[in-house]
């Protein structure tokens, strides 16, 4: 889960940003940062396959699928923060958008009536 976590800033909802780190010396784990504070952040599977960071300590979750991510507070049952994107998932989703304008069907010219 570790190798697809998207490290650096997330640019939010409301003009906020998350960043998310590699923990120095600490393999697999995070560091994950919002509004001054800093979560120290282990990846936990899911069934779902989205990538899930905890900081059971503090019950703070940062949740990654392929169209944004969110980071939660477990033990309110509430978002501290949403729509969060990082480039890569900017750029996936930019890509997406782009595929569905061009989906293979060309309009033909409608030809003249022979003879009215």
């Amino acid at each position: 889960v570790a190798a697809r976590v998207l490290t650096g800033q997330a640019d939010c909802e409301f003009k906020q940003r998350v960043e998310v780190q590699p923990l120095a010396g600490q393999p697999g784990y995070f560091t994950v940062s919002h509004q001054g504070k800093r979560y120290r952040m282990l990846p936990r599977e899911t069934a779902t396959g989205a990538v899930r960071l905890e900081d059971p300590a503090a019950g703070i979750v940062w949740l990654q699928i392929p169209a944004k991510s969110m980071l939660m507070n477990a033990k309110l049952g509430q978002r501290m923060v949403d729509n969060c994107m990082h480039s890569e998932q900017r750029a996936a989703m930019a890509a997406v958008a782009g595929a569905a304008q061009g989906i293979g069907i060309v309009a033909q010219p409608v030809a003249a009536a022979a003879s009215q």
